[in-house]
């Protein structure tokens, strides 16, 4: 950067029209401490200003309008308390509007002359025989003023706060000091970070021009090539840098090389594998015995909906671990699913001679002694545990893969913990989840990781009936529950639990529980109830009986959401279903349909509902599908509420929308992979903007010094 761009880095207190006060106020609010970051704060939306309408054309009752129009009248009128407010009639040839102010009227009763032709801009209200504008903006016409927010140009608009707005920095003024800095700055040229051959190719215009036409666009047309080159932009840096961490960690970290499917992969495929793998696990499988075979370290997330069979691939591939004389680990984020997990996967390996242990906080004493010990000399084959498998006091032999099943629930530090339980190269690592990721989250969240998708469900598992039904037909719902008792079937039903109101919602649980009581009572009918602040003994308990078949129903909070597999449940029930986000709909669903009856969702709302409630409702009874669902929430919520978004930089994007983007981010993404497998180490001459651009900003790639 050349000194004349030093003037960026200046406090934003001394850009005119701001000041100390107002300057604490933008550094709180928007984050703006220099005239960089305000060069950076980008309009939301845009008035059209070159356009003009006539009186009588102005219908729509609370739109923007703009008028070219005569002062006819003006009448300053005298109100309570002594405040005046003025009341102004304006004629084109089409008509009269009534413009009123009610504040600064002193000032405008000054700038207008009787007879005098004006502009006038502002939200009609529609009311009485003619239209009324409340404080609409006033110009002059033929003005040789320089006011370029104004009259001419599409008129931006910035999102502002209720404490700016107070401080006198409203949308309208946040407009005119960015204008006051674009003055500031117009002298400095802003330099390309893309290449030159990239700019072509998309027909991009240059860095410089965007920066300066994106505040006062003169044209639509300027608008949209400016709001593409700083999309571009954000996209491409944000996935160039992904893919480049990415190749810097697969060149810096040695992988351990598993070069045999061997006798316990056989056994287990030939012998204890009761149905045929569908083709997506086949397909994922491949893909990742690829990584194990390549002597590159593992960094795979394994996406798969509820039901589709990930922990029957998370077996094999530890049994090929084994096969190759090392040990694996499956970490589970709750104690229910890492027991679910060891149960089924110690059943699932009967006959085959392998040890399985279980690590939780709950193994104490003696038995935690025996399985640390099994652990650290390599008796233990495959180690199943919540959490406590990354203490320090948990020792491998020699650990080969360690698998993190929901990762969602587990952070950075956690995945990283595991690369340190061996001394040289570290395991591999896969994670999984069970939490469909649409293709644009996958590409940003773990851009870094590579990804592989079982998005077939395994054959004989019968699509879930989702019904939707208010309040006021509980009596049907009774009957539907009884006769699926009848037929010999276990019930859910789920209450939401919301912790900013606990104990509210603890309240609702336990009247909905008494009420189920009133409809079922015992000893026809047994009932279990489970919630989070029970006892893990007692809730253990009751989820056992629930599974044994002992109880036929189970009214609980979210805590069965994951970690509970009972084949004869086809029925859940989700009370004040709209309280539910629909990722978490689409978990609590996938927690019947794993028998062979038919099974069935049950949303109970009450009528009233939000205009969102109603999108999620109708899209959980439209569609069984994981990833339109993801899809759908992504859309309703925005990636700003998405889990993990934050830590992923995601919210720092200033102009590109992650969802309306998709497209360009899959070409972008496309372009950077191209580039670094043509040019690894950045030193072709073509691309000398981009080494530029990695230098000067470092500290966001990764082990630079050992590529270059």
């Amino acid at each position: 950067m050349d000194n004349s761009k030093e003037i960026l880095n200046t406090s934003i207190e001394f850009l005119k029209g701001v000041g100390p006060r107002r300057a604490e106020f933008l550094r709180k609010e928007l984050n703006i401490f220099t005239f960089k970051d305000l060069l950076f704060y980008f309009p939301y939306r845009y008035l059209d200003r070159t356009v003009f309408h006539k009186s009588n054309e102005m219908t729509d009752d609370k739109t923007l309008y703009q008028i070219k129009a005569k002062v006819d009248e003006i009448d300053k009128i005298k109100g309570a308390n002594n405040k005046y407010r003025l009341h102004v009639i304006v004629r084109d040839n089409y008509g009269l509007v009534e413009l009123i102010w009610f504040q600064g009227v002193k000032w405008v009763e000054n700038q207008l002359v009787v007879g005098k032709e004006y502009i006038f801009f502002g939200k009609v209200e529609k009311g009485g025989s003619h239209n009324k504008m409340i404080h609409p903006d006033i110009e002059e016409l033929n003005s040789d003023k320089s006011d370029i927010s104004n009259f001419g140009h599409l008129s931006p608009l910035y999102n502002s706060t209720e404490r700016l707005s107070k401080a006198g920095l409203n949308g309208r003024n946040l407009s005119k000091i960015t204008e006051n800095l674009l003055e500031k700055v117009k002298h400095i040229h802003f330099d390309d970070n893309i290449p030159d051959y990239i700019l072509e190719k998309y027909k991009l215009i240059d860095l410089d021009t965007a920066l300066k036409s994106i505040h006062f666009p003169k044209t639509d047309q300027e608008l949209h090539v400016a709001r593409l080159r700083l999309k571009f932009d954000e996209l491409f840096f944000m996935q160039f840098r992904l893919i480049f961490n990415k190749l810097v960690i697969n060149r810096k970290v040695k992988g351990i090389v598993f070069d045999k499917v061997g006798e316990k992969f056989n056994y287990f495929y030939n012998n204890n594998l009761q149905f045929e793998l569908t083709g997506a696990q086949k397909r994922v499988i491949k893909e990742i015995r690829r990584d194990l075979q390549s002597g590159i370290h593992m960094n795979r997330l394994l996406q798969g909906d509820v039901g589709s069979g990930k922990t029957i691939v998370a077996l094999m591939i530890m049994l090929i671990a084994i096969d190759n004389g090392f040990q694996a680990c499956l970490m589970a984020p709750t104690e229910i699913l890492a027991t679910q997990h060891y149960t089924s996967i110690s059943n699932l390996v009967k006959g085959m001679n392998l040890n399985i242990g279980f690590m939780s906080g709950s193994v104490k004493g003696k038995a935690r002694k025996n399985i640390l010990s099994s652990t650290k000399f390599g008796a233990i084959d495959i180690l199943i545990g919540t959490h406590a498998l990354i203490e320090d006091t948990v020792e491998f032999y020699n650990l080969g893969i360690a698998i993190i099943d929901e990762q969602h629930r587990f952070g950075v530090k956690q995945r990283a913990a595991m690369w340190r339980k061996t001394e040289l190269i570290p395991p591999h690592i896969l994670v999984m989840t069970a939490t469909p990721i649409p293709r644009t989250l996958s590409m940003t969240l773990y851009g870094d990781l590579d990804v592989s998708v079982i998005d077939e469900l395994p054959p004989g598992r019968k699509e879930i009936q989702t019904l939707h039904l208010f309040d006021a037909r509980r009596m049907k719902l009774i009957s539907f529950i009884k006769s699926q008792i009848k037929d010999g079937r276990q019930v859910y039903v789920v209450y939401p639990l919301i912790e900013e109101s606990e104990k509210l919602d603890l309240m609702n649980l336990q009247e909905g529980y008494e009420m189920m009581l009133q409809y079922f009572p015992r000893p026809e009918y047994q009932m279990s109830i489970v919630h989070g602040r029970m006892a893990t003994q007692d809730k253990d308990y009751e989820m056992i009986r629930f599974k044994e078949g002992k109880t036929q129903i189970l009214v609980s909070t979210t805590v069965i959401e994951v970690g509970v597999d009972v084949p004869n449940a086809s029925v859940m029930v989700i009370e004040n279903a709209e309280r539910f986000g629909l990722s978490q709909l689409h978990q609590l669903r996938g927690r019947v349909g794993r028998g062979s009856a038919k099974s069935y969702c049950i949303l109970m709302t009450k009528y009233k509902l939000s205009a969102e409630a109603k999108e999620r409702i109708k899209t959980m009874v439209g569609t069984n599908n994981g990833f339109e669902i993801a899809e759908a929430d992504l859309k309703l919520r925005g990636p700003g509420d998405i889990e993990g978004l934050r830590q992923s930089g995601l919210l720092d994007l200033k102009m590109s929308n992650i969802i309306a983007d998709e497209k360009i981010m899959v070409k972008i993404r496309d372009l950077c992979i191209n580039i670094l497998s043509k040019d690894p180490k950045i030193e072709l001459p073509e691309n000398f903007k981009l080494r530029k651009y990695i230098i000067e900003n470092k500290q966001m790639f990764k082990d630079w010094s050992r590529i270059s």
